[in-house]
């Protein structure tokens, strides 16, 4: 295999590209959380409620700041090994990359850092917009990726000009059906991510007996209600998806004859790439299984008012945050190996589209971008582990700390600006 750059780029980029969701699943999960615990702090005034804001919004913080590092860095190998893709499919397959970018991202950066900084400094319903800003466009940052990608599975829309795809209707790229089924999906299965921290990490506080405000009593609960909302419409949209599964796109033929396909597809065909989805497949439905039990369970245990008080339920819940991200990558293998050997189905070969590396230069490419992310991986789970410990007085967005009173008289030093 190391001397193959073409299976080496192809696993990096599944590497890269499933690390980095990791960010974005709990990215999109955990806004809606916090976006709804802070309307309902500001509308009833509720200072304790308001604490358990500020101690979810570090966490949400925190896991942005290293999404973005590591969505940076697929970008670059993304340009780097696959630049027959950009060659001839730029216009239409990097437009909707580009709004997410210029648009989406930038948008939703302001109003982040409006929201950080924000605290105590402008009105409490002007603060919660920030962050209905900041969570609507979350999610159409996740929608204008996921045109890019349904793009590659059903590509439409476009015209080909010398050689180079030209978008000539912009309508069909937005409504691509592929797009849209795993925005549905994406946007059930992150809550699916958010709800299982919740729990998880509220689970842990009351382990240890910590529970400031009962602000865990009502992040348990709130999370395992996120779980029982959430699981059903996940596998109800993601099996949707399986009507495209075999259905010819509908610029078949304009690039290549029928003949060509089905010889490119016969000769691509890999047991390895066939081995690897229906891996996914089953790591998906078996994780989704699990999560069912998992969130029955704690449901019944609701029920008998027992959810903050068994101790063996609070380490299942530990553990949950596991399942729902292993049927994501799932999920997300089996879908993408699916449309092997081609890049863009029908149009462009995986082969044709990667860059022309050696095998040194494919394996340095593997080795240095494989690293970064491990790094990046283990340092979030690191600084998320020791934030959530720490509790609502030790996160990042945490209230400063009340002076204590003088003794004797004594002058208080003043705090700097």
């Amino acid at each position: 295999m190391l001397d193959d750059p073409l299976s080496l780029a192809r696993l990096q980029f599944a590497c890269t590209a499933a690390t980095h969701y990791m960010f974005v699943a709990l990215t999109l999960g955990l806004a809606p959380y916090i976006l709804f615990n802070q309307l309902t702090a500001v509308r009833k005034r509720d200072g304790a409620r308001m604490r358990a804001v500020r101690f979810w919004g570090g966490l949400y913080v925190l896991n942005y700041a290293m999404g973005v590092l590591s969505g940076l860095v697929m970008e670059l190998q993304l340009a780097l090994n696959w630049s027959g893709l950009s060659d001839m499919f730029g216009y239409a397959f990097g437009a909707p990359l580009a709004v997410e970018t210029m648009g989406a991202f930038f948008v939703e950066s302001t109003f982040l850092g409006l929201w950080i900084f924000g605290w105590d400094r402008m009105g409490r319903w002007a603060h919660w917009a920030c962050f209905l800003v900041v969570t609507a466009t979350a999610y159409a940052s996740a929608y204008w990726v996921l045109v890019a990608n349904g793009f590659l599975k059903w590509p439409a829309g476009f015209r080909i000009e010398d050689g180079v795809a030209v978008l000539d209707s912009p309508w069909s790229l937005m409504g691509n059906p592929s797009t849209l089924m795993a925005f549905g999906h994406v946007a059930t299965s992150a809550l699916l991510v958010g709800g299982a921290l919740v729990c998880a990490v509220s689970a842990a506080h009351l382990r240890r007996g910590n529970d400031p405000d009962r602000m865990f009593h009502r992040g348990v609960r709130h999370g395992t209600a996120i779980l029982l909302l959430a699981v059903m419409p996940v596998v109800t949209v993601g099996g949707a998806q399986f009507v495209l599964y075999g259905q010819e796109p509908p610029t078949s033929g304009m690039t290549y004859s029928a003949e060509e396909i089905a010889a490119i597809e016969s000769e691509g065909a890999s047991s390895a790439v066939e081995a690897a989805g229906m891996a996914g497949d089953g790591v998906m439905m078996g994780s989704w299984l699990l999560i069912c039990i998992v969130a029955g369970t704690a449901a019944l245990v609701w029920l008998m008012n027992r959810l903050d008080r068994w101790r063996w339920v609070h380490w299942m819940l530990i553990a949950l945050p596991v399942l729902p991200y292993a049927a994501s990558i799932g999920g997300w293998t089996a879908r993408e190996t699916e449309r092997q050997p081609w890049v863009v189905r029908h149009h462009l070969t995986t082969a044709d589209a990667m860059s022309d590396l050696s095998p040194t230069m494919a394996t340095a490419s593997f080795a240095f971008f494989t690293a970064a992310f491990a790094v990046l991986a283990a340092a979030t789970f690191w600084l998320l582990v020791r934030f959530a410990r720490r509790g609502p007085e030790g996160g990042p967005l945490a209230p400063p700390r009340p002076e204590t009173e003088p003794e004797d008289g004594a002058q208080v030093p003043a705090r700097p600006l």
